[in-house]
């Protein structure tokens, strides 16, 4: 009877401080991790939105990057983290769902984080040096299978576009021979030089070329066209309905964070995706918000959960290994 008492005191204990910490959250400064070196996509939207939820939550918001395999040292940081709010990490699709399915990790991110909302997303496309005789997507996946293991960029193993591609090959039965790059700067320099045939890249990385004429862009993986480039129809138009493949981004606490604090983060993340100088800015970055409904905690735990069921069997048939 004695330990009953003492175990329902202490839970009682613990629902006290919860509430407590969420009634006066936050009372300091909030570290944001950002997983992948400073300068990046991912960085300039941590910053944007931290400078945002500042005013909403009345503390700073402090950019710290953590950067290394692929992401997953500063993802797995915050998973050791306490979870009182104060910690948060901000990543893709590569940092939290790509790198975790292949390096190594003592977490799983659909059971060792909150998701505190969905943000913004990247479709990827497919774009080719501008001399390829096919004129559209089913042409060109006609000549893929007459032509097979033509060259295919990609930004080393593992990465998104290396996935983009493997994911093509399953879906639409063309083969690659892939040519892994440093970075996506030197692929696409080959791509419009002709020195590879093709590439699956990230929208905004290759806007510029596309719309200069250097390289074309066949579709867009992605339910709905790209806003930047609304004149290259998506994959379902083009002839190869199902094939969505994007770099999202998102914001995740550790697990174990009170819901009210969830609630109150989450306020703050829409609040700024609401406001429209910083859709302009995002927008500038050549991301897409996400629609309201998505930005929920709901919509990204569904949503994550949904991704990693996709693209873990695809990791392991490939036998991906990081480099």
């Amino acid at each position: 009877m004695r330990k009953r008492l003492f175990a329902v005191a202490f839970a009682a204990t613990l629902v006290s401080i919860g509430s407590a910490t969420a009634q006066v959250y936050p009372s300091r400064p909030i570290t944001m991790i950002v997983s992948l070196p400073p300068g990046g996509a991912v960085d300039t939207l941590g910053r944007i939105l931290a400078e945002h939820m500042r005013t909403s939550l009345g503390q700073p918001v402090v950019i710290e990057n953590v950067s290394g395999a692929g992401g997953t040292v500063g993802v797995g940081r915050v998973a050791r983290a306490a979870p009182d709010g104060y910690t948060l990490s901000i990543g893709n699709w590569a940092s939290h769902i790509g790198a975790s399915l292949v390096y190594p990790v003592r977490y799983e991110l659909v059971k060792d984080f909150e998701p505190v909302g969905l943000l913004t997303n990247v479709p990827h496309w497919i774009v080719a040096r501008k001399t390829l005789p096919a004129k559209d997507l089913s042409e060109l996946i006609a000549w893929l299978k007459a032509n097979p293991d033509r060259t295919a960029g990609t930004v080393g193993s593992a990465s998104g576009s290396h996935l983009c591609g493997i994911y093509l090959e399953n879906t639409t039965g063309v083969r690659f021979q892939f040519v892994p790059y440093r970075g996506g700067a030197p692929a696409l320099q080959d791509l419009v030089g002709g020195q590879i045939d093709l590439m699956c890249d990230l929208a905004a990385n290759s806007l510029a070329m596309v719309r200069g004429g250097q390289i074309k862009a066949y579709a867009v993986m992605a339910k709905t066209r790209f806003f930047a480039a609304p004149d290259i129809p998506t994959a379902d138009e083009a002839g190869a309905p199902g094939i969505y493949v994007s770099n999202w981004h998102a914001l995740w606490a550790p697990k174990g964070t009170p819901g009210e604090v969830i609630t109150h983060l989450n306020a703050a993340v829409v609040n700024a995706l609401a406001d429209p100088a910083v859709r302009q800015r995002i927008a500038d970055l050549g991301m897409e918000i996400v629609p309201r409904e998505e930005q929920t905690p709901e919509g990204l735990g569904a949503f994550e959960k949904a991704e990693v069921e996709k693209w873990l069997p695809i990791i392991q048939a490939a036998g991906i290994k990081p480099e």
